[in-house]
């Protein structure tokens, strides 16, 4: 028995597991708020929502802020052991029922009220897949204060919880948070999209729930899978390949719900929240979103990505959490100095909204951070807390409190909730005056942030077909295969190819030189040198795919790290020029001393077009020796 989060977890019958259980067991939940006073209103956005660089913004162009806060308990409270009828098997002895906790204990018009209340404008609300198929009827005791909940599935009563959040003008995440309905996280069948279904089942998954409520224009975002960690024998990995590759599956099924179900949602994709087994001298680390830097996503539809990180006092960027077996030496982030807590925040996940410009440039969302309430007499715990706010309000992130409800008994309990109901159903709130965050909660929620309309941005996105097509055309993506058996990879609508690498297959787009793509039909696959015009060879004793006159690149096909086609549009104004210049990249960079876009592909030599250019052809060679990999890029200004 070790403990964690104050409450003793039972270890698992191997080491391995021990290990594991003991590390990752606290990096899921824990315990949320707005100062009075500052309700939002439905009135205060408008719906749908989408990005522009760094900023989630509505359907005006105003930026909307994510203050939101967890209402678990869909997903599951059970701890994984004895009867799951007993309050006492479940996390911290609430018992949830299977749907957001709280419903026993108070109405469900009260509790969204103090979401309100609070400063809260949006809610993370977590299920389990589990929990999508469960036919059994909750208890009528576990919704004792909602009693016209009587008699419905878990999930009619999530389709409840939504209706009445939204219509209180709160925007709604979806947030698959487990595939069995148990408590979260630890080496429990949960640590992976796919630990206990197929990844068929998680993607159907996820196209039923964005359909049921793609009508409700306040249902925002799909937040996709959380805290995605090593099971006993493998870890995760970002965009190495395999069933394992948390970057390909979410790249895939966030592509899916934007063309299957829903292209009205923001698709949220956490980091790798653990990896390696957590003992001194053997590699473990929390990567969180550091892989980003390297590798990011690129949705079918550009300004629809969020990416998320959760933090607590307790993990460190090298410690699993646990305390007794399965702790190592190295520091928690509570042991680090303002400052280092500030240089290691940055790194591990802020620098994706810091940096902007790039091809990862996204709103971050800290989807999960808590600390223990009234109880907690830790100097370092309090102190984590207050610095931890400072980061977020210095920073302007989007983020959300974990939890937002539990219970209490006698003012005593799990305490890390913002607001606790008792078993009468009263009401312990953060501002009752004896809860030691409710001035940093006011602190952050007051904030003054970046409000009013954000200007539409120049959009960077890296194209990686690593292990097999990364097509992110709408338009392509509707026609016949365009290179049968090769890999390819298409900028998404609206965006022109402008960089490429040497080796490594990776590829740059955007839109930062305006002009749309011309009528549906105008793409021309180029496999030879036809239309490279006498007298004007740009890259002589090398092969071209050359562009047609008024068509610029937007893609490309290689097989095994070969070029084998280049796919050009038809463009619709600001025209490709007739004269152009050669960008030779095999023996080193060759980007312009301020090029855009961020290294999009590491380890590896790159051209790239200048922002007022257009990419319009590529240039390889076939001699004994070479690779027939991209050596120089033909780039053109607009006639």
């Amino acid at each position: 028995m070790v403990t964690v989060r104050g409450f003793l977890i039972r270890s698992r019958a191997t080491l391995a597991v021990v290990l594991l259980l003991m590390a990752l067991a606290p990096v899921a939940e824990a315990a949320v708020g707005r100062e009075p006073g500052t309700v939002a209103t439905a009135a205060d956005w408008t719906a749908p929502l989408s990005t522009r660089g760094r900023w989630i913004v509505d359907a005006d162009g105003d930026r909307f802020k994510l203050r939101s806060g967890n209402w678990h308990g869909a997903s599951g409270t059970w701890n994984g052991s004895g009867s799951s009828d007993d309050d006492a098997n479940h996390h911290a002895g609430e018992n949830s029922g299977r749907m957001p906790l709280g419903l026993d204990r108070a109405p469900m018009a009260e509790i969204i009220a103090g979401f309100q209340e609070i400063g809260v404008n949006s809610i993370r609300l977590p299920f389990s897949n589990e929990m999508i198929r469960d036919s059994r009827p909750v208890t009528d005791d576990s919704v004792a204060a909602n009693p016209s909940l009587r008699g419905r599935t878990p999930l009619q009563v999530y389709d409840v919880v939504v209706r009445e959040l939204t219509a209180a003008g709160l925007a709604v995440i979806l947030n698959n948070h487990t595939n069995t309905t148990r408590w979260c996280c630890g080496v429990d069948g949960n640590e992976r999209w796919n630990a206990s279904q197929s990844v068929a089942t998680w993607e159907n998954v996820w196209l039923f729930m964005a359909r049921r409520y793609r009508d409700n224009q306040r249902v925002v975002g799909a937040d996709l899978y959380n805290e995605v960690r090593r099971n006993v024998l493998d870890d995760p990995n970002w965009g190495l390949g395999g069933n394992h590759d948390w970057f390909a599956a979410s790249q895939r099924v966030g592509d899916r719900i934007l063309t299957e179900a829903d292209p009205d949602l923001l698709i949220i994709v956490e980091g790798i929240n653990w990896t390696g087994i957590p003992v001194d001298g053997l590699p473990h680390e929390r990567p969180t979103l550091e892989p980003v830097r390297r590798l990011s996503h690129t949705l079918v539809d550009s300004g629809k990505l969020v990416y998320s990180a959760h933090f607590y006092d307790y993990t460190g960027p090298n410690h699993s959490g646990a305390t007794g077996t399965g702790e190592t030496s190295d520091p928690r982030y509570r042991d680090l100095s303002p400052a280092e807590l500030t240089r290691v925040l940055d790194r591990q996940a802020f620098f994706v909204s810091a940096e902007t410009n790039t091809h990862f440039t996204a709103p971050v969302w800290i989807s999960e951070f808590g600390v223990g309430g009234r109880d907690e007499t830790g100097q370092k715990q309090r102190a984590w807390f207050g610095n931890f706010v400072d980061h977020l309000i210095r920073t302007d992130a989007d983020f959300a409190y974990w939890p937002l409800v539990g219970w209490h008994e006698d003012r005593k309990g799990n305490g890390w909730a913002l607001l606790h109901w008792d078993a009468e159903g009263r009401r312990m709130g953060l501002y009752d005056g004896d809860d030691w965050r409710a001035a940093a909660w006011t602190r952050l929620i007051g904030a003054q942030g970046r409000t009013g309309p954000v200007a539409p941005v120049a959009d960077w996105s890296m194209l990686s077909p690593d292990h097999g097509d990364f097509v992110q055309s709408r338009r392509i993506r509707a026609l016949p295969d365009w290179d049968v058996g090769a890999r390819k990879a298409v900028c998404p609508d609206g965006q022109r190819l402008l960089g490429l690498s040497h080796t490594g297959n990776r590829g740059l787009c955007s839109d930062v030189f305006p002009g749309p793509w011309g009528p549906a039909g105008g793409q021309v696959v180029v496999v030879d040198e036809r239309y490279v015009e006498p007298g004007r060879d740009w890259a002589s004793g090398y092969t071209k795919l050359q562009c047609p006159d008024g068509h610029f690149l937007t893609g490309y096909s290689v097989r095994g790290s070969a070029v084998s086609a280049a796919l050009c549009a038809a463009a619709a104004v600001g025209r490709p020029g007739t004269s152009g210049r050669t960008v030779w990249f095999d023996r080193g960079d060759n980007r312009g001393s301020a090029a855009k876009g961020g290294d999009f592909a590491q380890g590896h030599y790159k051209g790239q077009c200048a922002d007022d250019e257009y990419a319009a052809g590529i240039a390889y060679t076939s001699r004994v020796g070479s690779a027939r990999t991209p050596d120089a890029l033909y780039c053109r200004k607009p006639a």
